[in-house]
């Protein structure tokens, strides 16, 4: 590998991450948009911290900062910036295969944790904005109506359930929703997770090939 194959690497590198660079800035903007407007509230009132803007802005940040040292590292050919970058994106994807495994084998008890915090958050729809903006939100996405049905809710439903009286619950509707786009969520994971890798891949090369040709440059 010479000199022209160094330079078309660390552009190819340097383009990849440019390109997750602007990614990582529109998904902290729109996290931003969402904490500003509060459009979807907090739902689990024992998590917070746990809503779609937070989620958002971390996420956002985190490609920032990952792209942002893999386009100077490549760039400016720095072996410093190149190894933060691989250790980095190694960190990320051992942290995503072991939250899988956890999920996994911790998934009866995420099921009651997770139907356990929407009845409770259910009981504080009316005392509470943020909650009732998170019900709102997701009854109207969903096209669904409390937690197991209508009657989990004190009186008259509220104007986000959908009017037919055999409306399926929130809880059960979300399991639905996702076991019936299962596939195109594990294509998605697989994707990101051969995208890190790929990245990994070419910051060790570039690394190695900086040594090789400053050793051939006798620098």
């Amino acid at each position: 590998m010479g000199l022209s194959s160094l330079k078309l690497l660390k552009y190819v590198l340097f383009f990849f991450n440019l390109i997750f660079w602007f990614c990582g800035c529109c998904i902290l903007g729109f996290g931003i948009y969402l904490l500003i407007h509060n459009n979807f509230g907090v739902l689990f009132h024992n998590l917070p911290s746990l809503t779609l803007g937070n989620v958002l802005v971390i996420v956002g940040s985190i490609i920032m900062v990952v792209a942002f040292l893999g386009c100077m590292g490549s760039i400016k050919e720095n072996k410093c910036l190149l190894m933060s970058f691989f250790v980095l994106l190694l960190i990320i994807l051992l942290s995503e295969v072991t939250l899988a495994i956890l999920l996994f084998v911790y998934e009866q008890k995420l099921n009651d944790y997770v139907a356990e915090g929407l009845t409770d958050s259910i009981q504080q729809y009316y005392s509470d904005n943020s909650t009732k903006a998170a019900w709102d939100s997701i009854q109207s996405f969903l096209q669904c109506c409390g937690v197991n049905g209508t009657s989990d809710w004190t009186g008259s439903p509220p104007a986000s359930c959908p009017s037919d009286p055999q409306v399926k619950g929130c809880y059960v509707k979300a399991k639905l929703w996702f076991h019936s786009n299962f596939l195109y969520i594990g294509i998605i994971t697989i994707c990101v997770c051969v995208i890190q890798v790929l990245g990994m891949s070419f910051a060790l090369t570039l690394n190695c090939q900086i040594d090789k040709t400053s050793q051939v440059l006798g620098l």
